[in-house]
């Protein structure tokens, strides 16, 4: 399942995550969101676990959690909308 955090703080990293995460079952990937331009964290990012059972439990556990003084939000990942072109149409 594909569970989705958002308020991290900036100096949240991959590993920090991860290390939130294992204690509620296995976790396959984590990926925290970094800017292109300033490759801090935007604040957000995405953890995967084989298990839904586990990840049901994660996010109830986890949701609301203070980490490095953030309030975090757990969800299930939402698949991803597609962005439309703002309404304007170039020909």
């Amino acid at each position: 399942m594909n569970i989705y955090v958002s308020n991290l703080g900036f100096g949240v990293q991959n590993e920090d995550l991860k290390k939130l995460f294992t204690p509620y079952g296995d976790v396959s990937s984590v990926n925290v969101i970094m800017d292109k331009v300033t490759n801090r964290s935007r604040g957000f990012g995405f953890v995967d676990m084989p298990s839904a059972e586990a990840a049901e439990t994660a996010i109830k556990e986890l949701n609301g959690v203070s980490v490095e003084g953030r309030s975090i939000k757990v969800n299930e990942a939402k698949p991803r909308e597609e962005r439309s072109s703002g309404g304007r149409n170039y020909y």
